[in-house]
């Protein structure tokens, strides 16, 4: 399955002004994306380019200002560079003429923090060679891969490429299958996807799409329907899907329709299931019951979209979640990966979105600072069948399989 562009692995480039961050980005991508010149800080605000690199594959590379940037304009660029550390998958630090200080410290520090693993390269090596005392002091300290290098003088950058290959986490580029292990060989597989006002024109929505290449990926079959075709689908077939998937605004319709011997759950459910913070959502969605007056809860959307009248995360789930507990909830949204201005604290909830177009990185670490300070964390598919009085079955599939996972465990 081929991934969309937010979903390619993301690999920053660090370091100081005017070491040479630039000139390396053009030699991985074999042409010139970025602007390179002598004068320090000619990168200001972290640039993502699209592009191969040959040898591994696809990628985001994020271009990155200096860490040593001066003024108050510096120390902005400074906060949005390391703002870029929560949504990588690696990260590479440029130095050059042996200098390793506290920037680079400060750079790692924060890779720790965000399990984000890295690799040196001392570039410019054409005018100034690695010591051998500086190379064991960063293997001894960090264990990280070092690349001597010079973008001027080296034909390629096979090195890199090797040390990109080495380093970077398979995670990040291997793609799971969102339904391995709930579907075999020639199940069949309902997906019930309303066509309504938020429905693109002519196309369907991503989860929608990754589902079905998933099913066929899995040699199961794939039997689309909108939620007015499932009672006659059923009824004139006679067929028993092994699973069914519906849209989890019509989940309250397809609970009515799908028999209750039938599995069923919702497109949201399986990304967060996918996704890898499943657990934390399902100890995190029963606190929409202990919500209170003036309660705040944070919509967390994870792209920017033209926001319809009846928009899912901005009026439906705010209006659904209202209606369940009868209090005077707070709702505050924030779209794209943009950074959130309240202490996460302050929040009782953190309701986060399928998470379809962004990495399984970049979803953990957006929730990290709830999950570590203690705050609910659910997503739109859970809570809206929290509300909805289906929260058990929809996630029935995926404990079920966990149980059995962990039974034959023990045996």
């Amino acid at each position: 399955m081929k991934k969309s562009k937010e979903q390619k692995p993301h690999i920053g480039i660090y370091g100081r002004r005017n070491r040479g961050k630039s000139s390396i980005i053009n030699k991985l991508a074999g042409q010139n994306i970025a602007i390179v010149s002598q004068t320090a800080g000619t990168t200001t605000d972290p640039v993502r380019k699209s592009f191969e690199i040959t040898g591994f594959g696809p990628v985001i590379l994020i271009d990155t200002a200096g860490i040593d940037d001066t003024g108050e304009l510096g120390k902005q660029r400074i906060d949005k560079t390391l703002e870029t550390v929560k949504h990588i998958d690696l990260a590479i630090i440029v130095i050059s003429e042996n200098k390793f200080g506290n920037y680079e410290t400060a750079l790692i520090k924060e890779f720790k923090r965000f399990d984000c693993p890295f690799f040196i390269i001392h570039n410019k090596t054409d005018k100034e060679k690695l010591t051998k005392e500086l190379k064991t002091k960063l293997a001894k300290e960090y264990r990280a891969k070092i690349v001597e290098f010079s973008a001027l003088q080296s034909e390629d950058a096979e090195q890199i490429v090797n040390a990109i290959v080495k380093t970077i986490p398979e995670s990040s580029y291997k793609i799971n299958s969102m339904l391995g292990g709930l579907i075999s060989y020639g199940d069949i597989v309902l997906l019930i996807t309303p066509i309504d006002i938020e429905a693109p024109a002519g196309r369907m929505i991503l989860p929608q799409v990754q589902a079905i290449r998933d099913i066929l990926d899995n040699d199961a079959i794939a039997i689309v329907l909108k939620e007015r075709e499932v009672d006659a689908f059923l009824r004139k077939t006679k067929i028993k899907p092994a699973l069914a998937i519906t849209d989890s605004q019509i989940f309250k319709k397809a609970d009515a329709s799908i028999p209750d011997d039938i599995p069923l759950t919702g497109f949201s459910v399986v990304l967060a299931r996918l996704k890898g913070n499943f657990d934390e959502f399902l100890q995190g969605t029963p606190a929409i019951s202990k919500l209170k007056n003036n309660d705040k809860v944070l919509l967390l959307e994870s792209c920017t979209h033209h926001v319809s009248c009846d928009d899912i995360g901005r009026v439906k789930i705010p209006r659904w979640i209202t209606n369940f507990t009868g209090k005077n909830i707070i709702y505050e949204v924030v779209s794209g990966l943009d950074k959130i201005q309240r202490p996460i604290n302050e929040y009782a909830l953190v309701v986060q979105c399928g998470g379809c177009m962004i990495t399984n990185k970049q979803l953990k670490n957006r929730l990290r600072e709830a999950i570590e300070a203690g705050v609910p964390v659910t997503n739109y598919g859970m809570t809206i069948a929290y509300v909805q009085g289906i929260y058990n079955r929809a996630i029935a599939p995926f404990v079920k399989q966990k149980d059995n996972l962990y039974d034959s465990m023990i045996i």
